[in-house]
């Protein structure tokens, strides 16, 4: 399952804790694609997929936002 979620205007920690919180609600190998602006997301989501066992599949820049893509790991 793939589940989107906006956190475009939210700054560092903010993106990272709400997605925290819907990654505890998915299934293990299911998707959150998460669109944002904080220039720092894409560090600040490799450092916790890292942490938190969770997949950084993707990472990169689609029509001025910065998308990341996690696949939710075995906790």
């Amino acid at each position: 399952m793939l589940s989107e979620v906006d956190m475009t205007g939210l700054k560092c920690p903010l993106p990272v804790l709400k997605a925290r919180k819907m990654l505890k609600s998915l299934e293990v190998g299911d998707e959150l694609r998460v669109l944002a602006t904080d220039p720092s997301a894409p560090g600040d989501f490799a450092a916790f997929c890292a942490e938190a066992g969770h997949e950084l599949v993707e990472s990169g820049e689609e029509d001025g936002l910065l998308v990341v893509l996690i696949r939710k790991g075995g906790e």
